[in-house]
């Protein structure tokens, strides 16, 4: 089973995350992305979708015609996770953070 992170690793995760919010009511972090157009926010959805469907980790967003938001907690441990750093990790990857 995964566990959810402690106050002191969440907050080194954090560090190296500069471009996600936390969200304290969830314990979850979100990032708001927005892009050139359309065509632009959905590539980039399909590639996220494409490792969080091989993790089996997917995340909770919503696409609104160059914007793109994400939230990333485990619902399985009760909040934010070693595998919601990852995801994060990989998505700032692909945007080239």
């Amino acid at each position: 089973m995964i566990e959810a992170l402690n106050e002191t690793e969440r907050a080194e995760a954090l560090d190296g995350l500069p471009d996600w919010d936390y969200d304290d009511g969830r314990d979850a972090i979100t990032r708001s992305i927005v892009f050139e157009d359309f065509a632009e926010a959905f590539g980039f959805m399909t590639q996220v979708a494409l490792i969080a469907e091989k993790a089996d980790h997917h995340p909770e967003w919503k696409n609104v015609w160059n914007r793109v938001e994400i939230l990333l907690t485990t619902h399985d441990a009760g909040g934010l996770s070693p595998r919601d750093i990852e995801l994060a990790e990989r998505i700032d990857a692909i945007l080239g953070d």
